[in-house]
C-alpha cells in the first residue's frame, strides 16, 4: 500500500512521512493513545476510536470469500464450540468475527506469529490465524475448522469481510485529512500499477513466503477494494458493525463516515 510513498514515486505535498512498522494489535493499542496521525487499525478497534479517528476511503484490507482461519492439529477438536482458541488480540476483527461465528469458546491471547507454533506444539487446542498463516497452515499438517471469510460471505450474500482500515486523526482538520487521503490513494494506485516493483519492496517485510505466495497474499488484501471501498465495501463495513452491535460485541452503533 505504501510503496508509492516509500519509493518517492508519490510526492508528499509538503508533508513529512515517517513509516512505522508494527503488528496490528500493537497499532490498535497505540491508536487509543492517539499516538499516530495516520494508522492502520482493525475495524473492531475502530468501533471504540470513532471519536478520535475518521476512516480513510483507501487502504482497507477485506477478505473476499477468504479470511482468518481457525486451525487445529489432526487429533484436535472437531469444532470451535467449547474449544480453547489462541487469538491474535482482543481488538482484532478476526476475534470479533469468530465471536459472531461462535460465542462459546475459550480465547487465549498471544502475538499473531506465535499462534501457529503454539497449535503445532499442543500448547493450545486451536488457533485463529491471520496474515501468512492463512496460506501456510496446511504445510505444517494443520487442519482447518472454519474460514471466517467463507462463512461471512455465506451469511451476507457475498459481502467481503472487512478486517483492517486506515484511519486519520480528526484533530488534523478537514484540509489536511483530505490531503493525506489523496496521498494514500495515489500510493496504492502506484503500487497496483507497478506490481512487480511493489512486490519486491514488500518481500523484505515478509515472513518466510516465497515470491509466488507473496504475490498471492498481497493480491488477497491489496486490490481494488483497497484502492476504494465502493458501495460493496461500505455495505460490508455497515453490516459488520450492525451485526456486532446486535450481538452486544461493540458498545455503540457506529456511524460510517469516510474522509471525503
Amino acid at each position: 500500500m505504501f510503496y508509492g510513498l516509500a519509493s518517492g514515486a508519490v510526492a508528499t505535498d509538503g508533508l513529512e512521512v515517517d513509516q512505522v512498522l508494527a503488528d496490528i494489535e500493537t497499532l490498535n493499542r497505540a491508536a487509543f493513545e492517539g499516538r499516530y496521525e495516520v494508522t492502520a487499525v482493525s475495524f473492531h478497534a475502530y468501533a471504540q476510536l470513532v471519536d478520535r479517528y475518521a476512516i480513510l476511503p483507501h487502504g482497507a484490507s477485506m477478505g473476499d470469500r477468504y479470511g482468518p482461519i481457525v486451525v487445529t492439529r489432526a487429533e484436535g477438536p472437531k469444532a470451535v464450540k467449547g474449544a480453547q482458541v489462541a487469538i491474535p488480540g482482543t481488538l482484532t476483527t478476526a476475534y470479533l468475527a469468530l465471536q459472531l461465528f461462535e460465542p462459546d469458546f475459550e480465547p487465549v491471547e498471544m502475538p499473531f506469529d506465535e499462534i501457529q507454533p503454539a497449535v503445532l506444539a499442543g500448547d493450545v487446542e486451536t488457533g485463529l490465524l491471520i496474515h501468512e498463516g492463512q496460506l501456510t497452515y496446511a504445510d505444517d499438517g494443520l487442519r482447518k475448522l472454519v474460514d471466517l471469510g467463507e462463512w461471512w460471505a455465506e451469511r451476507t450474500e457475498g459481502l467481503p469481510l472487512p478486517l483492517g482500515c486506515n484511519v486519520i486523526r480528526r484533530d488534523l482538520g478537514d484540509t489536511d485529512m483530505r490531503r493525506v487521503s489523496k496521498l494514500l490513494h495515489d500510493s496504492i494506485a502506484h503500487a497496483l500499477s507497478h506490481r512487480t516493483e511493489a512486490l519486491a519492496y514488500a518481500e523484505q517485510f515478509g515472513r518466510g513466503l516465497d515470491t509466488a505466495r507473496t504475490d498471492r497474499f498481497v493480491g488477497m488484501y491489496v486490490n481494488e477494494l483497497t484502492l476504494d471501498y465502493g458501495d460493496r465495501g461500505r455495505a460490508a463495513v455497515a453490516r459488520l458493525f450492525d451485526d456486532a452491535f446486535a450481538k452486544g460485541l461493540i458498545p455503540n452503533r457506529i456511524p460510517i463516515e469516510f474522509v471525503s
